[in-house]
Formats: C-alpha cells, sequence, structure tokens
C-alpha cells in the first residue's frame, strides 16, 4: 500500500525519489546444506503411504524437480534410463536450449518403476490413489501430510534434489557427471558438495591420514575416451532401499 501512494505521489510530482521502487529482493534463501537424512526416509518408507513411495525413490535417484517428475509419462522411461527436458529451463516456449538430461536407471528404483508399470492407470507415472495423474496442489498437501505423519520436519520435496547431488559424490560421481544427471549447473553442484564437506579433486588420489603408513595409489591416466558407464552409483546395494520394495 505504501508503495502505492508513494508511485502516486512521484507521478504527480510531489516528490522526487520513491523509495519503494525498485527495492529489489530483501531475502535470498538457499537450500543447499538442507537434505533428506537416513532416519527421515527410513521413517518416510515405514510410515508415509506406499503410493508415495515412488515419489521419493524418483526424487532420491533422479534429483529432479517436483513438477517435472509429476509431469513424467512413461514414454520418457525405456527400461534402463529415464529421459526428460526440465521445464524450468524452457524459455518462452523454446525447447531447444532447455536443459535435457539423460538418467541412467538402475536398482530399487528401477524395481519400482517397472512393478508400477504393469499396473498402470495413466499415460504419467506417478498418480494418485484413483489412478490419475496428481495436481501439483494435492500432491503437495498430501507429501506435506505424509511427513508430518512420520515425523519429518525441516526438509521438503525440493530438497530430495540436494540429497540427490551429495549421494551421487559419496558414490564416487564427478561434478560434471552429477550435473548432467540432476541438471545442475557446475557451480550449483559445487556449492552443494562444499556445504557438506564432500567437494575434491576427481583425480586427486585418496590421501592418507597423519598416522599411516599407506601409500596414496596412483591416480588413473587421463584419457580422451568418453565414459561408457557411470561409476559404481548405479551398482551400489542400496540394502535401505530393498528392504523396503
Amino acid at each position: 500500500m505504501l508503495a502505492l501512494v508513494l508511485s502516486w505521489a512521484k507521478d504527480r510530482g510531489h516528490i522526487a525519489v520513491n523509495p519503494c521502487e525498485k527495492g529489489g529482493r530483501f531475502y535470498e534463501g538457499s537450500r543447499a546444506d538442507i537434505i533428506w537424512t537416513n532416519p527421515d526416509i527410513e521413517a518416510f518408507f515405514s510410515r508415509a503411504p506406499k503410493h508415495l513411495h515412488l515419489p521419493l525413490l524418483l526424487g532420491l535417484w533422479t534429483g529432479q524437480r517436483q513438477g517435472d517428475l509429476l509431469r513424467l509419462t512413461w514414454t520418457a522411461y525405456d527400461g534402463t534410463h529415464i529421459r526428460l527436458v526440465q521445464n524450468k529451463s524452457i524459455r518462452r516456449g523454446n525447447q531447444r536450449k532447455a536443459t535435457r538430461v539423460v538418467i541412467p536407471v538402475g536398482g530399487p528404483l528401477k524395481a519400482a518403476l517397472d512393478a508400477a508399470y504393469k499396473v498402470k492407470t495413466s499415460t504419467q507415472i506417478l498418480v494418485n490413489t484413483y489412478g490419475e495423474p496428481w495436481t501439483e496442489y494435492g500432491f503437495q498437501s498430501v507429501w506435506r501430510k505424509a511427513c508430518a505423519a512420520a515425523g519429518i520436519v525441516g526438509v521438503t520435496f525440493h530438497d530430495l534434489r540436494g540429497t540427490a547431488v551429495t549421494r551421487l559424490a559419496i558414490a564416487g560421481c564427478t561434478e560434471a557427471e552429477i550435473a548432467s544427471i540432476t541438471g545442475h549447473s557446475l557451480r550449483d553442484v559445487g556449492a552443494i558438495l562444499d556445504r557438506h564437506y564432500l567437494r575434491r579433486d576427481p583425480h586427486s588420489p585418496k590421501v592418507p591420514s597423519a598416522n599411516s603408513n599407506e601409500i596414496p595409489p596412483r591416480p588413473p591416466p587421463k584419457t580422451n575416451a568418453p565414459r561408457t558407464n557411470f561409476p559404481k552409483f548405479w551398482k551400489m546395494n542400496w540394502k535401505m532401499f530393498l528392504d523396503v520394495l
């Protein structure tokens, strides 16, 4: 209201400057340091409704935004990979410069997707209890209630993006590989890893402890050949996920 009054006064020459004009943003937040912990994930799987388990798995294994996952159709999944265009990167309806990601699918996520495909009721992967695609508001409401019932506080669905980044790093992915999977910029990936003390030179040998006589192994020779396989992340046996599926 004050801004409108001052704008009216400036237009009519009563004041020379409107201090509320182009004030900019008062707050610039970052959730790079907020991730889902293992107890959070275990609590959700044990207490949340089963039809919400697949959204959690998709968030953890792909690092994609909620909106992109809710829009994800079965045609984007070929049994081994998920291919999608990140909607936020589309400018004025032009998809030519949009961010496209190809995500290898393995382990528990593949098992969950394959099981869901057999009983699919919609062209979209994620559906509600009626077998219909979620509305954004409906999903957010149900998700919020499920988290409250599971005793999960302080994290949102969007925080699964950062969680995926940290898990990929721990599994051995380089920052470039992480960015190619989640669609983050290299700068954002680095910021998330810095917050969790996970950033390192991918070509550096293991650093021995001060009291160790261990000789660090020789780093592998650099090569220009393209990598055809992602690191051990896709071969990991995440017992926690397998137990709940």
